[in-house]
């Protein structure tokens, strides 16, 4: 058999990707029920075990928010940016 039969084949790894956590519109809902929380930051997605220090946070758009909410975060998903400013809270994309 010739080698090049012989030898695995790997996949290829992009090393310029951008790797976020995504936290989803109804996880933040529950946080805001059950720990009256009103303003989400980097701090407050470490305190609750969401993210770590380093990894950057995204906010999707699943689930539904009934409350107002100020985020701050690395990005933001299209429905959840809307979801958040259609109920008068502040979305700020942190660097």
């Amino acid at each position: 058999m010739p080698l090049q039969r012989r030898v695995p084949k790997f996949g290829f790894k992009n090393i310029s990707r951008v790797e976020y956590i995504g936290v989803n519109l109804d996880t933040l809902q529950k946080l805001a029920d059950k720990h009256h929380i009103s303003d989400f930051d980097h701090k407050v997605f470490i305190d609750k075990g969401l993210a770590s220090k380093k990894s950057l946070v995204k906010i999707l758009g699943r689930g539904e928010l009934k409350t107002k909410i100020n985020v701050k975060a690395n990005a933001f998903s299209a429905s959840a940016k809307t979801a958040i400013e259609s109920l008068g809270g502040t979305t700020e994309a942190a660097k």
